[in-house]
């Protein structure tokens, strides 16, 4: 059974310099799921933090709103190759989220991200900190919706947006990376758009 959803194949072209290298500009905002939609209602929803060394905390809902809100306005990259410029979004910058779950993040160098269905991602904890990274409950004004991976997901913008995990669910801190599902199936580690690293190798 073929688990991936129509539109992991992209196009070309180019002439913004916001766009970058072999992306395309998209004014719709593509649905793409390794499975189906989860649904999950907010007044269930949680994100358990696990440390290094074994320590834990977990975060409702309520918990996250409790949380300073930030605005952000980015643009993203779909690893298929679509990029859409300008998004307006509203989320928890995922340093303040670390420090508010109580779990110390020493000798911590990774993250693997887990989401609802089973999904997971890895990132340098580096690049969840220092104003680079949230957990997004609201795009464009709206409640964020499940389609896209609401009630919350993670918002990694300057990364390929199958790091942006949908559905997030935890945020696991390693000592040493650990490769999530499309990692595992032959996506690059890291995935840094201007660079193209759609793959291994790349």
């Amino acid at each position: 059974m073929d688990i991936v959803t129509r539109g992991f194949v992209g196009r070309r072209s180019g002439g913004d310099p916001r766009i970058p290298p072999g992306q395309y500009l998209e004014r719709d905002f593509p649905v793409l799921s390794a499975g189906p939609t989860p649904v999950v209602r907010r007044e269930d929803w949680t994100l358990r933090v696990e440390g290094v060394d074994g320590s834990s905390g977990i975060l409702s809902w309520a918990d996250l709103h409790r949380l300073p809100v930030e605005d952000v306005r980015t643009d993203i990259h779909c690893v298929t190759k679509w990029s859409k410029l300008d998004t307006s979004w509203r989320g928890v910058d995922v340093e303040a989220l670390l420090a508010a779950a109580g779990v110390g993040t020493q000798g911590a160098t990774h993250v693997l991200v887990h989401a609802h269905g089973g999904y997971t991602t890895n990132l340098p904890l580096a690049d969840l900190r220092g104003g680079r990274a949230w957990i997004a409950t609201e795009y464009e004004g709206a409640s964020l919706a499940p389609e896209h991976g609401g009630p919350a997901r993670l918002l990694v913008p300057h990364l390929y947006f199958w790091k942006s995990a949908k559905w997030v669910s935890g945020l696991q801190l390693l000592a040493q990376d650990r490769p999530g599902f499309w990692e595992q199936l032959g996506y690059h580690e890291y995935g840094d758009p201007w660079r193209e690293q759609r793959y291994v190798g790349d």
